[in-house]
């Protein structure tokens, strides 16, 4: 399959040209997820011992697939919970221990925290993996590398995965630097660039196709794809996938402003808008301010109590739709002259893949010199990505 049209963006201009979803935005009513599509892959795992890698977002209409597949009388054993907890709660970056379902009585697996791979105990007494959590599009959201660790596992112990696809609000388009050898972590695995433009099922693929697994055993993958979804389409969340991930402006805005958690400007965390916003006691006082303050799923936000000035980013989707946006981090850049900038330096490279972003930033580099750095790896990267597209 081509990319469809695809092509590195480079200015809003350029994003319009290549229809991103804006203008020529597809009905999304028709949308059925891999999880939806329960005749796809009910008979592969009746009479077998299921566990499920999920949290929050794996729904089908509104009802819990783990409950949903009690219901239907799958023996689901136990489920692996990714950052943020099965259901959703907990900080980024927060520790989780193994608990119990308080509605199911199945045990949980935190798979987040020292036991990010499921152990070969573990996946002992299972036959299936059903792997069935909302992504983000983003390098750096954790939920892929989660992906990556259960996959090894499962081809490690001869187990099967099975991949419940979903849309994400950035799977038509691909931007930003390409994680170079040496700065792999959590936050990015793989040689990918921030916005990578596929599915999770896409992904996965990926994962299997390019041999990134550690171990010489192959997956045994099999991928439900989503029905009824094109690219073009607008797909918003039914639910927020982390808990600073709260609105659809968010979301979109979320690629740009994550680079801002290795530095010392806050973006909302512990406020009503979490990525909507950013700010800093020692910005400019203007006509928009907030004060950060502890509360679920941001607990000690940067800044916590005290006033920060800065901007409201709510206007300003129209210009960040299929696109990174650089010029607020170098905008928070120029007002920081002659106080720290960067909190967390090692954080940012490993953000952005790369020292490049960090040292560009430092030496005054504009948006355009920095994006046009990136464009040789993206070309690379998109023909590299079209043989693992499932969707138009």
């Amino acid at each position: 399959m081509t990319s469809c049209g695809f092509e590195i963006q480079e200015d809003k201009q350029a994003v319009e040209q290549q229809g991103g979803k804006s203008d020529d935005e597809k009905p999304t009513t028709n949308i059925l997820t891999g999880a939806d599509r329960t005749d796809q892959y009910l008979d592969r795992i009746k009479g077998k011992r299921v566990a499920i890698v999920g949290n929050q977002t794996s729904l089908i209409a509104g009802k819990h697939l783990v409950d949903t597949l009690l219901s239907l009388g799958v023996q689901v054993k136990k489920v692996f919970a990714p950052e943020h907890g099965f259901r959703g709660t907990a900080d980024a970056g927060e520790h989780i221990d193994h608990s119990k379902d308080a509605r199911t009585g199945l045990l949980v697996i935190s798979l987040y925290g020292k036991n990010k791979k499921p152990t070969a105990e573990q996946l002992k007494d299972l036959d299936v993996v059903l792997f069935d959590i909302q992504d983000m599009g983003v390098r750096f959201y954790t939920y892929i590398s989660t992906l990556h660790y259960v996959m090894e596992a499962c081809a490690e112990s001869g187990k099967e995965i099975i991949v419940l696809d979903r849309p994400n609000p950035h799977d038509n388009y691909v931007d930003g630097p390409v994680l170079k050898s040496g700065y792999e972590s959590f936050v990015g695995m793989h040689p990918v660039p921030v916005v990578y433009g596929m599915t999770i099922g896409e992904y996965a693929q990926m994962i299997r196709g390019e041999s990134w697994l550690k171990t010489d055993k192959k997956s045994l993958l099999t991928i439900i794809s989503c029905s009824g979804y094109e690219r073009k389409m607008a797909y918003e969340l039914p639910v927020a996938p982390s808990p600073n991930l709260k609105s659809h402006e968010a979301r979109i805005l979320y690629p740009s402003l994550c680079f801002f958690e290795a530095t010392h400007v806050s973006v909302g965390r512990g406020t009503e808008r979490p990525f909507e916003l950013f700010g800093h006691p020692d910005f400019p006082p203007g006509t928009f301010q907030f004060k950060p303050e502890s509360t679920t799923g941001s607990k000690h936000p940067k800044w916590e109590g005290k006033t920060c000035y800065g901007y409201d980013l709510h206007d300003s989707l129209s210009s960040v739709q299929n696109r990174l946006h650089l010029s607020w981090l170098i905008q928070a850049r120029d007002l920081l002259k002659g106080n720290e900038f960067l909190k967390n330096p090692r954080f940012l490279d490993l953000l952005a893949g790369t020292d490049e972003l960090r040292k560009q930033l430092l030496e005054g580099k504009t948006e355009a010199d920095i994006r046009k750095s990136w464009q040789d790896d993206l070309r690379s990267f998109i023909k590299l990505r079209e043989k693992y597209l499932i969707y138009e």
